[in-house]
């Protein structure tokens, strides 16, 4: 029977790929993580890892356990939560993913409450685009996202959350500013400062210049909310961001697109992915906050 812990080791290894950053991040000296490794390899009477090259690389052996790996450990950690919570421990983590701009503007007052209710419990909160966190969630990383909720996927379950609208947000003294909606082909042949590829904010214009073999003129591109914001401020480009956000800044406008941009919003886990006490708490919560405060 192979031990967990020795597993553990050898998924991160095959992960990092270097036995030396492998024993870093775990914590331990190299010495005890080859040990480790040349005793799976016992256990399993298998070559697992190729070491004679300058980077580790998996055997064809080591790579079917791999394979197995991740779904054995993500087996013993629900296991190991659902005993816990049968010893009624009322602590708990919670693996929890949003976008920039969601969790800068829609998230600090749901949080907060949160945690006023439940003190013991733990959010730990990524952020990434929406494509990433959706992969994140397959992948057993996160226990609940903010993901778009009208793009179904066989493995993720969506409650719908709120609509928004993606529009364009331009300084005052843009053409487009006393423009009652204006077309992404409009908006297209403008400098821009964007979103990175992979957030719902980059998505409808990247997706229109791939049709119609259009190329953009990028000025800046960044994740941060607040640069961007500026950024758009001083002239260096307009943008895209989500309707409810420009509406409380007087220095910047939002116009509409023609045809709309909708968002919705939901938030989502995997379906067999087991969702503690914890995390369940945490989507009863936000699914009561955020629908009422939207």
């Amino acid at each position: 029977m192979m031990d967990i812990k020795r597993l553990r080791y050898f998924t991160v290894l095959a992960q990092v790929g270097n036995f030396t950053q492998a024993a870093m991040q775990l914590g331990i000296a190299q010495s005890a993580l080859s040990m480790s490794i040349r005793k799976l390899e016992d256990e399993t009477e298998l070559k697992l890892i190729n070491r004679a090259e300058r980077k580790m690389t998996l055997t064809a052996d080591g790579q079917v356990l791999y394979k197995h790996a991740g779904l054995i450990l993500e087996s013993v950690n629900e296991a190991e939560q659902e005993l816990l919570e049968l010893k009624g421990v009322e602590a708990g983590v919670v693996q929890f993913g949003a976008p920039s701009m969601l969790s800068s503007y829609y998230l600090p007052a749901a949080l907060t409450a949160f945690k006023t209710r439940y003190p013991g419990v733990r959010v730990n909160l990524i952020e990434a685009g929406t494509a990433s966190l959706q992969d994140m969630l397959i992948n057993g990383e996160l226990d609940l996202a903010l993901i778009r909720s009208d793009r179904a996927h066989e493995q993720i379950r969506v409650v719908e959350l709120f609509d928004e609208e993606v529009v364009a947000c331009v300084p005052h003294n843009h053409v487009f500013a006393k423009a009652s909606a204006v077309s992404l082909e409009q908006f297209c042949q403008e400098p821009l400062v964007l979103f990175r590829e992979g957030y719902f904010l980059r998505e409808a214009v990247s997706h229109y210049c791939r049709q119609n073999n259009r190329s953009l003129d990028i000025r800046f591109e960044t994740n941060l909310v607040e640069l961007l914001k500026s950024l758009v401020v001083n002239g260096v480009g307009i943008s895209t961001a989500l309707s409810m956000i420009i509406d409380l800044d007087d220095e910047l406008v939002s116009i509409p697109f023609k045809p709309s941009i909708p968002l919705h919003v939901g938030l989502g886990w995997k379906k067999n992915h087991y969702l503690s006490k914890a995390s369940r708490a945490f989507l009863d919560f936000m699914q009561q906050e955020l629908k009422t405060g939207t």
